[in-house]
């Protein structure tokens, strides 16, 4: 959805599945309150006894005016995107971390970011090393995990969806290059003994 999709009083999905009623429209965030109450008194207002929770330009993007709205765009998303996941163990990991260090700077932890050399970083936790707040990071397309200091990854750009088609196509040329290595090369002489390469018809 756009910011110019919403109004007051109009019931939405946002991300996860959660139903909402928008209760203001700012300049570039909207406000709403999640459907989650049997009694129609908890939606009163304004002001409101359940929390108005803020939506910003990229929350509002992730939402939808109906279920099957969203279902529909996450099944084009999951055959489009080529982000590689996560896989269990790797979730299980970052959960772990993120408890074991009580980060202050959650919104550090929102987005994705690009490296200079195109590699996608995904922040999971922070810690602090000699003062210093770290992030600590997986690199999805290379199943690694490093930290950088908070100030330098926030510097980087976010990642876009065109950044990860870019390195998923890298990783693929890569895989290409590595299994004709596999095969003995791209030269077609490559499994002939020298001595016989070139001799004249």
């Amino acid at each position: 959805m756009n910011h110019s999709d919403f109004y007051i009083g109009l019931e939405f999905v946002g991300a996860g599945g959660i139903r909402y009623r928008c209760t203001d429209v700012g300049t570039r965030t909207i406000l709403a309150i999640q459907l989650n109450h049997r009694s129609p008194a908890w939606y009163q207002g304004p002001p409101y006894i359940t929390e108005e929770i803020v939506f910003d330009e990229v929350e509002i993007g992730l939402c939808h005016l109906t279920i099957e709205d969203a279902i529909s765009v996450a099944a084009l998303n999951n055959e489009t995107s080529r982000h590689p996941g996560y896989p269990a163990d790797v979730v299980k990991r970052m959960m772990k971390a993120r408890r074991a260090h009580r980060y202050p700077h959650e919104g550090v932890l929102r987005f994705d970011r690009r490296r200079d050399d195109g590699e996608i970083l995904h922040p999971y936790a922070g810690h602090k090393q000699r003062g210093t707040w770290m992030v600590d990071l997986y690199l999805p397309f290379l199943e690694a995990y490093v930290a950088m200091a908070e100030d330098d990854f926030i510097a980087l750009p976010m990642a876009t969806a065109q950044d990860i088609r870019s390195r998923a196509d890298r990783a693929n040329q890569s895989e290409a290059v590595r299994r004709l290595e596999q095969l003995g090369g791209s030269d077609p002489d490559a499994n002939v003994p020298s001595r016989r390469r070139g001799r004249p018809r």
